[in-house]
């Protein structure tokens, strides 16, 4: 695995975000979901599984990742620009793109206004709508206050501190993430902690949380891109998938031309749990694309 230090620019701040070569082939554009304890490493072992026959690389979101992040008001624009700078300097013409929960979306959306740009797309239990929006059904003006109650110096990190805590963390992660209760735990657990307290951390994990990072505003949306993206797709999700997250799905999978595989095993992050799995799936339409 070869380490790499990626640096762009937005709204006048620089951002260094780290990117994990391996492997010799057609290149494999690998990206992680948008959660508060996301970052490239979740893909590693789906990574080193795909290297055998592909050249892949795993880039983490700027706000998100392994290392400290200037305190903006991230947004979704953020995102988009963000994935244009990846296909035009980063990884040009990549072979195939996988991603997970919301950065499957971001990633559609690309596909969708850059039909030509891949030759194959994989999202991995694809999400649109942060948690909060998703619990409570739609957004709440409390969301945004809470967004700046987070940014303020002194308050923000105390609340945002109380919101990560370990118990929290692996209530929400058994709940919604990992099928295996026990699976975040030991060094695991503590390299997820270590994320949450990365300087600048909060910024864009409450707006994450919040839905201020959401894509989209509606199903019909998420339906639309799928619809325009002229690219073979293949969703991957999980028996165990939180059920408004899988509704999501479901209706993805219902469209035309879209293949997709339910794992006997798995919640939203069944890349990082159940890799070996996940990768059985992708590797005959990745071979396929070709």
């Amino acid at each position: 695995m070869e380490t790499e230090r990626l640096t762009w620019s937005w709204r006048g701040a620089t951002i260094e975000l780290g990117l994990d070569w391996s492997g010799q082939g057609p290149t494999v554009l690998l990206l992680p979901a948008l959660s508060s304890i996301s970052t490239r490493r979740e893909m590693q072992s789906l990574q080193q599984r795909l290297s055998s026959h592909y050249r892949t690389v795993a880039i983490d979101w700027p706000g998100f990742g392994d290392r400290s992040r200037p305190p903006l008001d991230w947004a979704p624009d953020a995102y988009r620009a963000f994935l244009m700078h990846v296909f035009e300097s980063v990884v040009a013409s990549p072979y195939a793109a996988i991603a997970a929960g919301h950065g499957a979306t971001y990633l559609l959306a690309h596909a969708c206004a850059h039909p030509t740009s891949l030759k194959g797309l994989v999202l991995i239990a694809p999400t649109w709508r942060g948690p909060l929006p998703t619990m409570m059904s739609g957004h709440r003006p409390i969301f945004d206050r809470m967004c700046r109650m987070v940014d303020r110096p002194a308050l923000g990190p105390l609340v945002y501190k109380l919101n990560v805590n370990r118990p929290l963390v692996r209530m929400m992660a058994a709940g919604h993430v990992y099928l295996d209760p026990a699976w975040l735990s030991g060094e695991r657990l503590k390299q997820k902690l270590a994320v949450t307290r990365a300087r600048g951390a909060r910024h864009a994990s409450v707006r994450f949380v919040t839905g201020a990072l959401d894509p989209l505003a509606s199903r019909e949306e998420f339906l639309d891109l799928a619809r325009c993206a002229a690219v073979p797709m293949l969703t991957v999700y999980g028996m165990q998938t939180p059920p408004r997250s899988r509704a999501e799905i479901e209706a993805l999978i219902a469209l035309p031309g879209m293949r997709s595989a339910c794992l006997a095993q798995g919640k939203l992050g069944l890349h990082e749990e159940f890799p070996e799995a996940v990768a059985q799936a992708i590797e005959p339409f990745l071979a396929q694309a070709e």
